[in-house]
């Protein structure tokens, strides 16, 4: 096991950049593979290019980020998992999957697990749940040994798609205060990247996690405030977080592609999300989940290069 290629689809990303981190750490065999060459350059829409990149590979770990456009989440997101699946079959690999949690729709209960039932309301939510349905439906069948494991919306050490990157702490960064779009007040559960990317080769690494679905470990319920609290704490400053009002956000969603996209999404700051990390922690129970603390100690590090 240990000599065999641990390949990661999407090198480049945070969470990629992760699971290599851990590989490192077990000093596991690693092929870095992303559209910008840092190893093995492949463009995973391309049949023959997900072949090459996973010819030889004992695991694969899709971590791969689309731009967040619902068009290409719904015409990118199966084509390159059917790729990847038919790659993974013929060299006989074992999938891991990250994916996310859009797929549990609205009102959802607290906390929502792995059972909860997936009828999603959203066009991103119908995407990733068609995507996911792929891998299951190969698994089931006997195509590949796979398992997915679905993060919460993440932060933590190079996360710059994290909620808490975007507007929040690269203005902070600026001096500036940090904004958001959703209500600041209302309980969330998050993912540090370093614990998803652990916690992907922990289940890659035991038999007896495939062929199932499982929430990546997440910290304790905490509100934007509380996290607000963290990076003051970490940047010694005093900001206050302002907050959008919605006829502003509707006003702009008309011109701002951003904003448009994340509309359908916010129910999940709207109203308590909280992700039951259970069924992981049970049969890891080992596993030291980050604080936030340290996350956010990590992610402001991480970031401080880019300070203007």
């Amino acid at each position: 096991m240990e000599n065999q290629i641990h390949t990661v689809l999407g090198a480049n990303g945070a969470i990629g950049m992760a699971v290599i981190k851990e590989l490192e750490a077990r000093e596991l065999q690693i092929r870095k593979v992303s559209s910008k060459s840092t190893g093995v350059n492949a463009d995973l829409l391309s049949k023959e290019d997900a072949e090459r990149a996973i010819a030889g590979s004992g695991y694969v770990y899709l971590c791969i980020g689309l731009p967040y456009n619902t068009k290409v989440w719904e015409t990118q997101w199966p084509q390159i998992m059917q790729n990847v699946i038919d790659a993974c079959e013929k060299a006989q690999a074992k999938l891991i999957f990250l994916d996310n949690i859009y797929m549990y729709a609205s009102p959802l209960p607290v906390p929502f697990d792995e059972s909860t039932p997936q009828n999603p309301n959203t066009k991103k939510g119908n995407a990733r749940k068609q995507t996911a349905d792929l891998m299951v439906k190969a698994f089931r069948e006997n195509k590949i040994k796979g398992l997915i494991g679905r993060s919460a919306d993440f932060y933590g050490e190079g996360a710059v798609n994290s909620p808490f990157y975007i507007s929040f702490l690269e203005r902070m960064l600026q001096n500036k205060g940090p904004q958001t779009l959703v209500p600041a007040d209302i309980e969330h559960t998050y993912a540090d990247v370093l614990d998803n990317g652990r916690a992907l080769v922990e289940l890659a690494l035991n038999d007896d996690c495939y062929g199932e679905v499982w929430h990546l470990p997440v910290g304790k319920p905490i509100t934007t405030n509380g996290m607000l609290a963290l990076f003051n704490e970490k940047l010694r400053s005093n900001f206050e977080v302002s907050v959008m009002p919605t006829f502003l956000k509707n006003t702009l969603s008309f011109f701002t592609p951003i904003l448009k996209e994340a509309k359908e999404m916010e129910y999940q700051f709207t109203q308590k999300y909280i992700m039951s990390d259970t069924k992981f922690i049970k049969r890891f129970p080992n596993f030291k989940v980050s604080s936030y603390k340290d996350g956010v100690d990590r992610m402001v590090e991480s970031f401080k290069h880019i300070q203007k």
